[in-house]
């Protein structure tokens, strides 16, 4: 199989174990921050013997992401060996997007595999190794721009609301919006 087919498929299922893994642990709880949007808060865990899609799949925070991988066919790639470093957006993230352009999203395979692929970086980045400006390469083939600040860390200008949950194939970092790749 090419490389070119293969990758946006490790992405996508690195991305959907991902946010699995952010949402399956115990401690959730919800939150006010100064701009008054609800950010979710979620307790670190140990090592996963479970991949970023089965983390993503036991949390249904995450069950808009769950679909979209499903029905881009990137699941099984996602629970490959990885390492994946997945920006899981959750179902509210999604919820930001306008209906009619989420559904013109998940009606064009191609489009939808480009989105969920963008998520994913092909390396196990834990949140410590984030530095203050960086633009590393997304499993979709553009980069993202990271910025790392006293009020925390963002990926395109969405915030990072949770980081470091660990799968065995990887790491999950919770977002609150949905990346968007350049066209």
């Amino acid at each position: 199989m090419k490389i070119r087919t293969v990758l946006p498929i490790v992405a996508a299922v690195a991305l959907v174990g991902v946010v699995a893994a952010g949402c399956s642990s115990g401690d959730d709880s919800e939150s006010s921050n100064e701009s008054g949007s609800s950010t979710t808060k979620m307790q670190e865990t140990e090592m996963s013997e479970e991949t970023v899609v089965d983390v993503a799949v036991s949390n249904e925070d995450f069950s808009t992401l769950v679909s979209a991988v499903q029905k881009a066919g990137l699941a099984e790639t996602l629970a490959g060996e990885g390492p994946f470093t997945v920006f899981a957006p959750t179902n509210e993230a999604f919820a930001k997007i306008p209906p009619d352009q989420l559904q013109a999203i998940l009606d064009d395979p191609e489009l939808l595999q480009s989105v969920l692929t963008y998520h994913v970086l092909p390396a196990n980045v834990q949140s410590s190794d984030l530095q203050p400006q960086q633009s590393p390469a997304t499993v979709q083939g553009a980069t993202v721009d990271v910025k790392v600040g006293a009020d925390g860390a963002t990926i395109n200008g969405c915030k990072i609301v949770k980081t470091d949950i660990k799968a065995s194939n990887g790491v999950i970092h919770v977002i609150d919006c949905v990346l968007v790749p350049p066209r």
